[in-house]
């Protein structure tokens, strides 16, 4: 039997994030990451079936298809950052395995942005892009260059545990990381600190509707 920890170190080596769309229009998929993200299903399909706490397990019933895709609204006109709307809406409402392309993140204003708001608030939120609600708050047990360096180093946002909103976020068996309303968001790899939530920034994007 393939160990959990066999599989976080083959995860750390072939597939830092899930797949990777290589342009806005096209959508094209880059094939060195989508085959390692067929490895990743197929690890996974192995027999892991629960990640360790506190993470909290969803099941398939919240991708059902909605009036939207996985979701009953799509995303937000107006995202953070200057994220793509049209990326966004692709991939958190019609993808259960693909991702913004390695390195998307760096060419909006994220960093500059969040930066700020880290200066000013001490912690920087993360909303869903089709509801609004928050999913993550970050950096909580790093600072924030030690946050930007993680998600530097994979090429997507990464957040911890401690980062998550469990009211709002669930992850599946086979390690996909999703909102309650159906968003898709990415995928939990784990590594030796634990779990690692590799994050599409334009799924979590959004703008704050309730807190």
């Amino acid at each position: 039997m393939v160990s959990f920890k066999s599989i976080s170190v083959v995860l750390a080596v072939l597939i830092p994030c899930s797949a990777a769309f290589q342009s806005h229009p096209s959508f094209a998929v880059n094939k060195k990451t989508s085959l390692g993200m067929g490895l990743l299903d197929s690890l996974f399909s192995g027999g892991v079936k629960k990640f360790d706490g506190p993470c909290v397990m969803g099941d398939e019933s919240i991708m059902s298809q909605k009036a939207h895709g996985t979701s009953n609204v799509p995303v937000q006109v107006n995202l953070r950052w200057n994220c793509d709307q049209e990326v966004a809406d692709r991939i958190c409402n019609f993808n259960r395995h693909y991702a913004e392309y390695r390195g998307y993140w760096k060419t909006t204003s994220f960093i500059e942005e969040a930066k700020k708001e880290f200066e000013e608030n001490g912690e920087v939120k993360f909303y869903d892009s089709n509801t609004g609600k928050l999913l993550f708050v970050a950096p909580k047990g790093r600072t924030f260059d030690e946050f930007v360096k993680e998600s530097l180093s994979h090429g997507w946002p990464s957040f911890r545990d401690e980062e998550v909103v469990w009211d709002n976020v669930r992850c599946l068996p086979d390690g996909e990381s999703v909102s309650v309303d159906g968003t898709h968001l990415g995928h939990n790899l784990p590594d030796f600190s634990g779990n690692r939530y590799c994050i599409n920034l334009v799924s979590a994007a959004g703008r704050p509707t309730e807190e």
